[in-house]
């Protein structure tokens, strides 16, 4: 499967439903009156964390994920249907980012973790809601509001207890192949490992996961060879594992430029723990083990063959001791079970009634998060729906604004990206 770790997309969700217009008419009934029933609400767009997943493969060939809309209301008072939430499963570790402001939005790190990337708009309101003393026969109904459309970006952050790190072709993936369930492409020259490669390992009573990542040389942190582009993927671990391999020539400065590339992308993964492992000694001479010992004498390395199976056992148990360590330390953090609170349109707010008037080169604009929302719904066609507009400003305040700042009957009002006449019903 090919391996994606970075993917742009836009996401739409789905539109409310329009309101209907409705009389009711039935034989023997003198009074009918307004019955035009709810549009639905539009789906919202969700993005959920799924374990089974491990790459972003699904988003780089499709870009445009959108929700139903909301079906229309009808007469009888009867509602429109709601659309669906369209669900976009990711894998665990995916940050979902703005592409736009290039602010982080989520990150989803649990298994099952959801978060709505794209709320879907209400649906109208039919024309029995708009019945009144003043008003018995309102002869419009509200439009659907529109869903909210964004392009996002995603980055994967693997997820994993211990990450082997080290240059190309010291062992990472046949040491990956041997203690866990992953089987990595294996063979005899650089650059072999072009994904990160994750496996899950079983200690006694004890699993954790491994990640193989791509191996790092120097420059990496500036873009040189495949570390670059895995580097990320390190950061999640607790504990990293760093191969030396013991036939070449320079081990400490291998091991030092490693260690130097870690600092350069990021302060902090220099500080994770790190396990010394010296490998492939079923190839080496006495003369290459004793400088090995010598030169890594203070860091207590473990000496292992993956392919001889040499060392192994010792390797896998401290490993195990070290990752129960990391997980003792932990802090377990409950998840909050309060979701956001999500702002819906027609419910009581305490700031339903904020706006704000500016005047402008040839018109005037009003501004505030419910007005735009009503101006959005609002079915110009409709007389008795733009005058609602302006009662609506009449309520809140806002027309005595406008008249101080010099507005007229026919002057241009902009609401959000609507434009309607002034009128003054505080005549």
């Amino acid at each position: 499967m090919h391996f994606a770790d970075e993917a742009q997309i836009k996401v739409t969700a789905g539109s409310g439903g329009k309101g209907c217009t409705s009389f009711r008419r039935e034989k023997y009934v003198p009074y009918g009156g307004p019955d035009g029933g709810n549009g639905g609400d539009g789906g919202n767009v969700v993005f959920e964390a799924d374990p089974n997943i491990n790459t972003l493969v699904n988003y780089v060939s499709k870009k445009h994920f959108k929700a139903p809309f909301g079906d229309p209301g009808s007469g009888q008072n009867r509602y429109g249907r709601h659309g669906e939430d369209q669900t976009l499963l990711v894998p665990v570790g995916t940050l979902i980012v703005d592409a736009a402001s290039n602010e982080l939005i989520a990150d989803l790190n649990r298994p099952g973790e959801k978060m709505v990337a794209a709320r879907g708009g209400i649906g109208g309101k039919g024309n029995a809601n708009f019945k009144s003393s003043v008003r018995q026969a309102p002869d419009f109904a509200e439009l659907g509001e529109p869903g909210e459309e964004k392009m996002l970006k995603l980055e994967l952050k693997l997820i994993a207890d211990v990450a082997f790190i080290g240059y190309p072709n010291v062992g990472k993936s046949t040491l990956i192949s041997r203690i866990s369930n992953a089987r990595p492409k294996i063979a005899d020259y650089p650059f072999t490992t072009l994904i990160p490669n994750l496996g899950v390992v079983k200690v006694g009573d004890t699993d954790f996961v491994v990640a193989d990542i791509p191996g790092l040389i120097e420059g990496a942190s500036e873009g040189k060879g495949l570390g670059h582009e895995f580097l990320r993927h390190i950061e999640r671990c607790k504990f990293l594992v760093h191969l030396v391999d013991i036939t070449h020539e320079d081990l400490k400065g291998e091991y030092k430029k490693i260690n130097g590339e870690l600092k350069l992308f990021s302060p902090a993964l220099a500080k994770k723990a790190q396990m010394l492992v010296i490998s492939k000694i079923d190839s080496a001479s006495e003369d290459q083990l004793q400088v090995a010992e010598k030169v890594f004498a203070r860091k207590k390395p473990l000496f292992i063959s993956a392919v001889a199976g040499k060392g192994i056992p010792e390797f896998l148990y401290r490993l195990k001791d070290e990752i129960l360590k990391m997980r003792k330390k932990e802090k377990i953090v409950k998840p909050k079970k309060a979701e956001p609170k999500v702002f819906r349109p027609h419910e009581q707010l305490s700031d339903a009634r904020y706006y704000e008037v500016t005047k402008e080169d040839n018109a005037y604009r009003v501004s505030g998060r419910r007005i735009e929302q009503i101006a959005v719904m609002t079915d110009s066609a409709k007389r008795g729906a733009i005058v609602r507009v302006f009662d609506v400003l009449h309520k809140i305040g806002a027309t005595r604004e406008l008249v101080r700042l010099g507005a007229r009957e026919g002057d241009k009002i902009r609401i959000g990206a609507r434009v309607f006449e002034f009128m003054n019903l505080e005549k």
